[in-house]
């Protein structure tokens, strides 16, 4: 069987390399928006930051992938193999047609259907009451709190006030999650993590745009638009060299994840192991994916949110690349595109609700719900029929002989 070993670390890394394709709209999107680099050269550089940013940050998220969404034991060859077959096929897919998927939940919701179909829904690590009961608890706290606070302040400057409501309510939740969590008072981790992060990701990126925007906008207030884009070029190119790093730390390791849990399985390691030639190879997959970006994601991100001028796309970049970073290293297989469109979208929203097209951030939030289910029920039916076909050609096999 050791060719399934030779195909699912292939697969791993052409994985990687058709999530540098889609992300690389994440990597670039403002940089290109706002013309401070030609798209070759701002290609050139996120692939290069892409392929150092495993190397730089911690490899949390890989062991998370690897051990601590399914039991280790459940995640056979066979079950790995499809589950690839599966996240590249979908990732493909979408990316052709311009939606920007978050790659760690198309992965990690291929691997939970093709496990459920192969040993049943026991071996999902599913997230313990107290855990659950923490989270709900903590999340009731702080969107009670925001509500309260953003209604007020929406009263007192005469808007609305039920915007003022849910929005304080999204912020608040989001908000007392991650404190908590930054501050070890709250653990959570597996399923859980990954589906209330699909809340907080962006959240925590639409507000750190959105107030680095006013910050640096008042700052520069009475600087002339010239002087001030003099200033922001060179700093959008180093943020969005930052945000790079961040996402190659992040969704580089993908495939180290999943060729340690093909070691884990072929009995070739007790534990998780990052060999060197699989860091090397894992960076080197999602750089080259990237260089080859796929343009009708990075158009829709950089001119089809909203339209975004030098400042605001290093607001945009260091905000996103800093929350994607922090969250990176607390081993959360967070989505940068969550993140990333989420700062864009905060940035847009600094000069009225009208500078944003809703209709684009609608498109990328259906795509962001739907991957996660589409990702587990298309991988079980997947992993059926390779699991029929494969007892049809044994009998066959047995019966010929």
């Amino acid at each position: 069987m050791e060719y399934i070993f030779i195909i699912g670390i292939f697969l791993a890394f052409l994985f990687n390399f058709v999530n540098g394709l889609n992300d690389a709209g994440n990597s670039i999107a403002t940089v290109v928006a706002t013309r401070a680099l030609r798209p070759l050269y701002a290609l050139l550089l996120a692939a290069v930051c892409n392929i150092a940013g495993p190397f730089l940050l911690t490899t949390a998220i890989a062991k998370t992938i690897g051990t601590g969404v399914v039991v280790p034991g459940a995640l056979t060859p066979d079950v790995l193999v499809v589950a690839l077959f599966c996240g590249i096929f979908l990732l493909s897919v979408l990316t052709a047609k311009g939606f920007p998927i978050s790659a760690s939940h198309a992965l990690i919701g291929c691997m939970v259907g093709s496990t459920i179909a192969a040993f049943g829904f026991s071996t999902v690590i599913w997230p313990d009451f107290e855990m659950i009961r923490a989270v709900a608890l903590a999340g009731f706290f702080g969107a009670v709190c925001g509500s309260l606070f953003l209604a007020i302040i929406f009263w007192a400057l005469k808007g609305s006030v039920r915007l003022g409501i849910i929005a304080g309510a999204v912020g608040g939740f989001s908000l007392m999650i991650v404190s908590l969590m930054a501050a070890g008072l709250l653990h959570v981790s597996g399923l859980l993590a990954i589906f209330i992060f699909i809340i907080i990701s962006p959240t925590i990126g639409f507000l750190g745009g959105f107030f680095l925007d006013i910050v640096v906008s008042y700052i520069f207030r009475f600087s002339h638009q010239s002087a001030r884009n003099k200033i922001f070029f060179p700093l959008q190119v180093v943020a969005g060299g930052v945000q790079a790093i961040g996402h190659g730390a992040n969704d580089g390791l993908h495939a180290v994840g999943i060729i340690a849990a093909l070691f884990i399985a072929g009995g070739l390691s007790e534990g998780f192991t990052a060999p060197f030639w699989v860091m090397a190879g894992s960076a080197l997959a999602i750089g080259a994916g990237t260089v080859f970006g796929g343009w009708n994601v990075i158009t829709k991100m950089a001119k089809g949110i909203t339209r975004i001028r030098p400042y605001q796309g290093f607001c945009a970049s260091s905000a996103g690349g800093l929350v994607i970073s922090a969250l990176t290293i607390t081993g959360i297989p967070t989505s940068s595109t969550h993140i990333i469109s989420g700062s864009i979208v905060g940035v847009g929203a600094t000069r009225g609700k009208t500078a944003v097209d809703w209709k684009v951030v609608r498109d990328i939030v259906t795509t962001w719900i739907v991957t996660f289910p589409l990702a587990v029920s298309a991988s079980a039916i997947l992993y059926f029929i390779y699991s029929g076909v494969m007892k049809t050609s044994l009998f066959i096999l047995n019966y010929m002989r």
